[in-house]
């Protein structure tokens, strides 16, 4: 039985003997794609070949990719240790062709490696092509001598690659392994393709067109070849195994695990170990390429894979740190073909030792917090997901530990108000590690704050001042000017434009120099450089000319008000509601302002009044807005409150207004509202004007929004809505007083028509009491034939809405959804054990010219192409049935 470490050198042996270039495998952490948080797939390192900015001294090139997927869009880590084939690290195994050869060589390497070199079975593998690829399906044809029955025909993206939106595409063939019919499944492009009989073993693109933003394609010069082979996943098929984690490498690190922790590899904590192996490798690898647990970006993902290996070892019962001690086998198992796992094995150790024993105090501390949140809940509630969250994130309590905790309380957790929280968070990571890649965009905003400092931000005292114009840059290069009609991003020493962040909108306005204008439409920060996003409007603008820049002084008076306005805003809801009420997000533009806020149900309209006539009073008041410089400490300490999860430096920023109605001066109690708070506010709050509330929503599970207007924005909503209502009172012919009584009357109606409408429906379907007569057959009631105005999703209800009427029979009813037929049958639970509905939907099926068809024996489902041979059908479910009878 091949070892991993033999398939690995086999397949790398293989293609350097055809004249491809062994290529190390690159880093984890991409160095030319700032869109991946970690390497992916064996391509990314070729990327820049493949586009044609970069060229080597080879065009055939071989790797063994080492990959991470536990952040992005491509997380696999919740389901690793729980599936055969889930891991957040693997291999992947590639060859590559950067114009050199095509699919006439490709196809071959692939059917000769398979069969000859590793030894499958040729008859135990087929493939899928990209539909309209004749030329690669005539090659399986002719080079492997597949039939048309196990080449298939695959019209959806799934077998046609695409780099981005834009860029080189192409269609790709994938080669599947069938296990047998033993093992429940179909072939892909079928209803049963997710099940575990056809596996995917490689993957071939061939990359042959450019693709242009209006959608067009046209033939590159020189087509290549991109393909992926997943080392664990040919592992486990040539060591005869149907699991990862049962092939050898895999094996020794669950063996290390099961010693480390004095318990059985296959007992009770079987899942512990599989994460534990899994995580293990993912940690290492990232260690040893410079990746370091922190709080955010990579160093955050590679913090939260450690912690749930190392929850996984506490659940097995370690009382001391474990991950460390078992670097030494990983080394042993993988050291020889990554270098790099044995030089930095010393740092590795010292990492997971370092953050397993701080992660021993979290646990404990976790524990208390966990406890003291729970007596705050009613009995048998479950936790809400944002203060699972807020364990998670402030104090590094992972979400499944809570959950194991509350399991034995008989409590759950609010999962989805979980993810939103999570969701969140995973955006502000990415945030964090966006722009540090060595892309050309990122690279130029990185140069420039190297090279020219932080911008300087002016618009707390001014909307106009004077700067230097210190860069302009066009398709992410610098340029020494742009004339008139020219879109730039502008660079200057020091701006009154307030680049957006923290809820707030960029800043809009003018930049004028000597020589030109140009109107800024934006602006936006790259770390601390800001970026002012403009059209040249006349004249032309050249680097180092001095300027001066003007804010929109109209659209910032709108968007301040908006802001203040959500400092009352959340203040009030605090007081309605209570102090459970957290901020969970906001935005305030020019035109609005919408607030994200914790709390577990809809507002009625009476705390929604309550809420709106409180902060205008606040606002009323007309009292100064003022702000102040201090440490975090000390604005907590007088009582400021601060955004959740948000990182905050040295210094704070402490925005207060208004008073409490009723109280004195000269204490913090005394003021309405003190937040942390970067953005501009108004001088005054009466400068807010009217504040009007547009009601609330769910944003997600534990979590409201609410939307306002204010100053003149409110007004004309005000305006708006009483001229609707004299319109909406008009038509109905009658007062403004009487409308909602009116309006009620035909809501009434028109539900009591929709009730008789759906209950029509259900008759229809049935055939009225007339078509669905049974037919006797062997005296089996048998009811087979098409009913219309059903989905898929519902026949298997109506089937057995119709079987109910039966005594001993069968009900087959057949609808067509979507451009395809779907086939329902149901028996009455004494006939099951002679006639099984799998074999009734089965008959069917076929006659429709579909394949498959499962279930249990007294219902069962499939689907056809369509209906066409409904006779056909309809005597094939009544001959199974007779030949039972």
């Amino acid at each position: 039985m091949p070892s991993l470490n033999d398939i690995r050198s086999t397949f790398l042996d293989f293609f350097e003997r055809n004249g491809h270039r062994r290529v190390d495998s690159s880093p984890l952490v991409p160095r030319n794609d700032p869109t991946l948080m970690f390497t992916n797939s064996g391509m990314v390192q070729f990327k820049n070949l493949f586009t044609g900015l970069e060229h080597r001294d080879y065009t055939r090139a071989t790797t063994a990719q080492k990959c991470v997927r536990a952040g992005g869009k491509h997380n696999d880590l919740d389901n690793v240790g729980y599936t055969a084939r889930h891991h957040t690290f693997f291999e992947m195994l590639g060859n590559f062709s950067f114009g050199d050869y095509f699919k006439t060589e490709a196809i071959p390497y692939a059917w000769e490696l398979l069969t000859k070199d590793f030894g499958i079975p040729k008859d135990k593998l087929l493939v899928t092509v990209y539909h309209t690829d004749d030329e690669a399906a005539d090659l399986w044809k002719k080079v492997a001598g597949l039939t048309d029955d196990r080449i298939i025909r695959i019209a959806t993206d799934d077998n046609f690659w695409r780099m981005g939106p834009t860029g080189p595409c192409g269609p790709c063939t994938e080669i599947f392994f069938d296990h047998g019919d033993h093992v429940w499944g179909g072939p892909p492009g079928s209803a049963e393709e997710d099940g575990d009989r056809f596996i995917e073993i490689w993957n071939l693109v061939f990359m042959q067109f450019e693709q242009f933003e209006d959608g067009s394609m046209k033939p590159l010069p020189n087509p290549s070849i991109d393909t992926g082979m997943g080392l664990e996943r040919i592992g486990a098929l040539l060591q005869g195994k149907h699991d990862n984690y049962d092939t050898d490498l895999m094996r020794s690190l669950i063996e290390a695990s099961a010693h480390a922790t004095n318990s059985d590899p296959d007992g009770p904590g079987k899942v512990h170990h599989r994460v534990i192996a899994d995580h293990l490798r993912s940690t290492s690898f990232l260690i040893a390429d410079g990746v370091m647990p922190s709080n955010e970006g990579r160093g955050y993902v590679l913090r939260r894979i450690m912690r749930r290996a190392m929850r996984h070892a506490h659940m097995l019962g370690a009382q001391d740190p474990v991950m460390h001690r078992l670097v030494p086998a990983l080394v042993r198992q993988m050291g020889a073909a990554y270098p790099e796992l044995t030089r930095g094995q010393a740092m590795i150790e010292e990492t997971l030792k370092g953050e397993e024993t701080r992660f021993k105090q979290t646990l404990d501390r976790g524990l208390r917090l966990l406890s003291d949140e729970v007596a705050r809940l009613p009995e048998g509630a479950d936790l809400p997901g944002e203060t699972a969250f807020k364990l998670y994130d402030t104090y590094g309590f992972p979400l499944d530990l809570t959950q194991d905790a509350l399991r034995e309380q008989g409590r759950g957790v609010e999962v989805a108000g979980f993810d939103a929280a999570m969701a969140e968070q995973k955006a502000k990571a990415r945030a964090a590690w966006a722009g540090s890649g060595e892309t050309k965009d990122a690279a130029i905003w990185f140069d420039l704050a190297e090279r020219h400092g932080a911008t300087e931000f002016l618009g707390y005292d001014t909307q106009q001042a004077e700067g230097a114009i210190l860069s302009l840059v066009q398709d992410g290069a610098e340029v020494e000017a742009a004339g008139e009609g020219q879109q730039v991003q502008i660079v200057v020493n020091q701006s009154p434009f307030y680049a957006e962040s923290g809820g707030q909108v960029g800043d809009t306005g003018l930049i004028k120099t000597e020589t030109g204008a140009a109107q800024v439409t934006d602006t936006k920060k790259s770390g601390n450089l800001f970026i002012h996003f403009a059209t040249v409007t006349t004249g032309q603008v050249s680097r180092g000319q001095g300027a001066i820049l003007s804010v929109d002084s109209t659209r910032r008076g709108a968007i301040q008000a908006n802001h203040s306005a959500t400092h009352l805003l959340n203040e009030a809801l605090r007081n309605a509601l209570g102090e459970h009420v957290a901020q969970k997000g906001s935005l305030n533009a020019e035109d609005r302002l919408r607030f994200d806020f914790s709390h577990g149900k809809a507002l009625s309209a009476e705390e929604l009044a309550q809420i709106e006539a409180e902060v205008n009073a606040v606002i009323r008041q007309n009292t100064p807005v003022e702000t102040r410089v201090m440490a975090p400490d000390d604005a907590r300490e007088m009582g400021a409150q601060a955004l959740f999860g948000e990182k905050y430096g040295d210094e704070v920023r402490v925005v207060s207004m208004g008073r409490r109605e009723g109280s004195g001066k000269g204490t913090n109690r005394d003021i309405y509202s003190i937040e942390l708070c970067g953005g501009t506010h108004v001088t005054r709050t009466g400068d807010i004007g009217a504040f009007v509330l547009l009601g609330d929503s769910a944003s997600s599970a534990g979590v409201r929004r609410v939307e306002a207007l204010t100053g003149q924005a409110a007004l004309a909503h005000l305006r708006e809505a009483e001229r609707q209502l004299a319109e909406i009172a008009g038509m109905l012919k009658a007062q403004a007083g009487d409308v909602v009584g009116r309006v009620k009357a035909l809501a009434d109606d028109r539900k009591a028509m929709q009730n008789e409408i759906a209950q029509l429906k259900r008759q229809l379907a049935m055939g009225g009491g007339s078509e669905a007569a049974p037919k006797d057959i062997g005296g089996v009631q048998v009811i087979a034939r098409r009913v219309e105005g059903v989905s898929g999703k519902e026949l298997g209800a109506l089937a057995d809405q119709m079987r109910s009427g039966l005594s001993t029979g069968a009900v087959v009813v057949m609808t067509e959804d979507n451009g395809k037929a779907t086939v329902a049958a149901t028996v009455t639970p004494d006939l099951a054990e002679r006639v099984s509905a799998v074999s009734l939907v089965q008959a069917a099926v076929a006659a429709l010219g579909g394949k498959g068809g499962g279930g249990r024996a007294d219902r069962a489902q499939g689907g056809a192409p369509s209906l066409d041979a409904l006779d056909d059908a309809i005597a094939a479910v009544e001959k199974v049935i007779a030949d039972a009878a």
